[in-house]
């Protein structure tokens, strides 16, 4: 009768096989982690952005997104907060406890490596027709920004790096899209104002 079943040198030269098949993928792997962090928190703040300005319209009234620092009693306005709440007025105080926030999220950055940094205030006003609107507390004006998303962990494709990090422009007309900053002009994903 004969015994069926692999031999220890099988099963070595087995393990050996996908070890090294592991080693090769495991950098691959990370950047594709890095990457899909970055997509993420790209995609919380634009759907941040379309929110406020979708509430703008359906209310006929200014409402504001902002990235925050924090959603709790620190809740303080920043360029590159990762966090961000959608109002019709400033959250002066306590995010959650502000009874005119309309929603608040936590973009993905606050639980990755993914970073956050707005050529902005870090407040984005809509009016009624959808178009950007001055804010105050803080003051800002109308004009076209930019949000860019990188990560900590990496350098950008743009700057010779292998991470495909994103931009979120946004027009003075309402205009809210994501780009990549290393696409070419021909691209529709060309950071091309």
């Amino acid at each position: 009768m004969a015994q069926r079943g692999v031999s220890l040198i099988e099963l070595l030269v087995g393990i050996a096989i996908i070890a090294i098949a592991v080693a090769i993928g495991a950098p691959s792997f990370s950047e594709w982690i890095y990457n899909s962090q970055i997509r993420s928190t790209a995609e919380s703040v634009q759907n941040g952005l379309q929110l406020a300005r979708a509430e703008a319209v359906r209310r006929n009234t200014p409402v504001r997104m902002q990235l925050v620092t924090s959603l709790d009693n620190s809740c303080a306005i920043a360029t590159a907060g990762p966090n961000w709440a959608v109002s019709t007025a400033s959250p002066a105080s306590n995010c959650l406890s502000n009874t005119d926030i309309s929603q608040v999220g936590q973009s993905v950055s606050a639980r990755t490596s993914s970073t956050i940094d707005s050529n902005h205030s870090g407040v984005f006003g809509f009016n009624g027709l959808g178009r950007m609107t001055p804010t105050t507390s803080p003051d800002t004006k109308v004009e076209d920004a930019v949000i860019n998303i990188q990560s900590s962990k990496g350098t950008c494709a743009a700057d010779g790096g292998n991470l495909r990090c994103l931009r979120i422009l946004v027009s003075a007309g309402g205009q809210i899209r994501m780009c990549d900053p290393k696409r070419g002009s021909g691209d529709p994903m060309a950071c091309i104002p």
